[in-house]
């Protein structure tokens, strides 16, 4: 997937070590895992081979595609990383994960997570309102699971707190297809 201008694009994704309890979770990961090859992009991710990232992580690979994995060494074996991948990156801590994650790829997603999903996801969406990055954002929002949140991130807009161009930098779509597909037309 590599060209002669350098390493492929890539689409930075955050998500669950965990697969939840609907199947619908892992379906849209596997499912946009596809939808990153299909659109010529790689995958770069949190290096884990269980949950929702393996589900991915696999699903890249089995069509073909280019996948990052990154990891801090205090979690490499917690959780369980993928030594199936393109590419493994082990990093010194969470800090110098993020950084790298962000600066191989050209935008994110978040799928279904916890606090660590949140986490990246909230920090990238405020580099973008700060004008750090560019990158476009999307939400996969599988099954409703974000639902309260977008409800959320409105109020927020109502009350002031948030203006509403920057609510639009957050993408949210529950078609892995199509979010992906509207991400690659800002790239």
């Amino acid at each position: 997937m590599a060209t002669d201008s350098g390493p492929p694009r890539a689409l930075c994704v955050y998500c669950g070590s965990k697969a939840g309890q609907d199947g619908v979770y892992r379906a849209d990961a596997e499912a946009l895992g596809r939808a990153l090859v299909r659109r010529g992009l790689g995958l770069v991710y949190g290096g884990g081979n269980v949950g929702l990232m393996g589900a991915l992580a696999d699903a890249v690979l089995a069509e073909g595609g280019c996948v990052t994995g990154v990891i801090p060494g205090a979690l490499e074996e917690r959780e369980l990383a993928h030594r199936g991948l393109t590419e493994l990156a082990v990093v010194e801590d969470m800090h110098a994960r993020k950084a790298l994650m962000a600066a191989r790829s050209q935008g994110f997603i978040a799928l279904p997570g916890g606090y660590g999903t949140l986490e990246e996801l909230f920090e990238a969406v405020a580099w973008s309102q700060l004008h750090i990055h560019g990158k476009p954002i999307g939400l996969l929002n599988s099954g409703g699971y974000y639902d309260h949140l977008v409800t959320f991130l409105d109020h927020a807009v109502d009350q002031g707190f948030l203006r509403p161009r920057h609510r639009e930098l957050l993408k949210v779509g529950r078609d892995p297809d199509q979010l992906v597909a509207q991400l690659t037309d800002e790239l």
